[in-house]
């Protein structure tokens, strides 16, 4: 035995012995330990995930979940902080936008009844802006989170975020700790959890099935969100790091890693200065990981391993929540 761990410490193989001892003694309340190394970040599947490359990140805590709504009820109790699809828009926020209409909002996702023959192509299909959706009314005020307190928070701007982070004494991941700690010590994988989309027929992420985006069948168990730890955790520890929620990471978006690549910051990569708006509305935008229950192979493969998004920083939406880390 001794022999086993003194090799698992000496060339890095992910065994939960050698986690364990890398891990500092005391361990926050809900984190778990992701220990420092290099790994290849990166896909080639996607274009915005190009080129891989090779980096390194200091050992760090995560959240073992993603923030629960019984979570983030404590810091709104404690703190009275409204989320901003809480808060009324301004004219300054929205000038082509007619007064009265200026209300709380969020977007939900709505399944469309019908599509045409084309197909629902158009994500405005099914897309919708929602008065009075927030963090509390998930599908808008006539719904709620009664019973869900295990589910993950969602409708959360990138703000709110932040704001729990601080309350916390945590913070936001940067991107390279989030693909760090969601390979679980695995390189080169498909998945996360490996080349195989269903091992032994078992289902590991929260996706969509069915028929996108009018019917989730809900084959791996769950039509929507999923409470937290439905499905098994990575090497390291850490669930639901595939698919899901979204999950907000503290780096500026762009479109693949040339800036990683020209400025050779291979050490704890922060990310850009800068956003890039692919949408051509300059508007700055953060990167979003770990793909959602809206994942569908037809159509948002993103929860597969190294799959990024954007997100508009000042809207919530249906599908995207968070995870905190803090360094040692």
């Amino acid at each position: 035995m001794n022999r086993m761990i003194a090799g698992c410490l000496a060339f890095g193989i992910a065994c939960g012995f050698a986690w364990f001892l890398l891990a500092p003694a005391a361990a926050p309340e809900g984190m778990v330990w992701v220990p420092g190394g290099w790994f290849v970040m990166g896909s080639d599947d996607f274009p915005d995930t190009q080129p891989k490359h090779r980096c390194y990140v200091d050992g760090f805590w995560m959240d073992a979940t993603e923030v629960t709504n019984a979570q983030f009820a404590r810091f709104v109790e404690a703190t009275g902080y409204r989320t901003i699809a809480e808060q009324t828009p301004t004219p300054e926020q929205f000038p082509s936008v007619e007064k009265d209409n200026l209300k709380p909002f969020s977007l939900v996702f709505v399944p469309p009844a019908n599509c045409p023959p084309e197909g629902c192509g158009n994500c405005d299909q099914w897309w919708k802006i929602v008065h009075g959706a927030d963090w509390r009314h998930p599908g808008g005020p006539d719904t709620s989170i009664d019973g869900k307190g295990d589910y993950p928070v969602v409708h959360i701007a990138y703000d709110d975020a932040i704001a729990y982070c601080r309350w916390a004494g945590k913070r936001l991941p940067t991107e390279a700790e989030w693909e760090r700690a969601a390979r679980g010590g695995l390189d080169g994988t498909r998945y996360y959890w490996g080349n195989e989309q269903l091992p032994g027929g078992k289902w590991f992420a929260n996706t969509y099935q069915g028929e996108f985006p009018s019917r989730d069948s809900a084959e791996d168990g769950f039509a929507g969100a999923a409470p937290v730890k439905s499905y098994p955790p990575n090497p390291f520890g850490l669930y639901d790091m595939s698919g899901n929620v979204w999950e907000w990471c503290s780096d500026w978006y762009r479109v693949g890693f040339s800036d990683f690549e020209a400025n050779r910051t291979r050490s704890n990569p922060s990310g850009p200065r800068s956003s890039e708006d692919t949408h051509g509305r300059n508007e700055p935008k953060r990167v979003l990981r770990g793909g959602s229950f809206l994942c569908a192979d037809v159509y948002c493969r993103r929860y597969m391993a190294g799959g990024r998004q954007q997100g508009e920083p000042t809207t919530g939406q249906s599908h995207t929540g968070f995870r905190c880390v803090r360094s040692q």
